[in-house]
């Protein structure tokens, strides 16, 4: 069977972005090959980005959490490696970054999931070569292309579906000087 992959086309922009890539660090070399890929699709985008480094892969969600409570970063990029061993803290590691970065792209944040859950060292380096699989460039077009689409989409509503316009939009009981909300 033939494989066949496609990749969208980079994402372009009229205003400046700026990402923060948050990685956990914990297999050095896997973690820099990530970062290099990252980085390298950003600025082919013209982007900015900023680096923080977290203790683990279950703390990339809450890292990424308080930077979007406390800073101005448009999207997020999330790179760390987790490689099965021999309990079963791998699948709570997996199942819970994971979880946790779903569940804030859910809530609007424009985040590119790069963790990599792999079986062995070898399918890791594989897949952190900026030569290779380059996921971590793949992670930050995800989070290029979730902004784009977010400002896209971002701009002033006006009677979408039945959300009524800003200004339709009525208080419960009269109010003297400004009836509208």
């Amino acid at each position: 069977m033939a494989e066949t992959e496609y990749s969208l086309p980079r994402a372009t922009f009229d205003k400046p972005v700026k990402l923060l890539i948050v990685v956990a660090p914990f297999y050095r070399d896997i973690a820099d090959n990530l970062i290099a890929g990252a980085r390298a699709e950003i600025e082919a985008s013209g982007a900015t980005c900023e680096l923080v480094e977290v203790p683990g892969a279950l703390e990339i969600p809450t890292a990424i959490t308080i930077a979007a409570r406390m800073s101005n970063f448009d999207g997020y990029v999330a790179l760390g490696c987790v490689i099965r061993g021999e309990t079963t803290h791998y699948d709570t590691v997996c199942n819970d970054s994971s979880r946790g970065i779903t569940l804030l792209g859910l809530q609007g944040l424009c985040i590119g999931n790069g963790i990599l859950t792999v079986e062995n060292r070898d399918q890791a380096e594989v897949r952190a070569d900026p030569a290779r699989m380059n996921k971590g460039a793949g992670a930050a077009a995800a989070a290029l292309h979730l902004v784009a689409l977010t400002r896209k989409w971002g701009g002033q509503r006006k009677g979408v579906g039945f959300m009524p316009a800003a200004e339709e939009y009525k208080l419960a009981g009269e109010l003297k000087d400004n009836p509208k909300a």
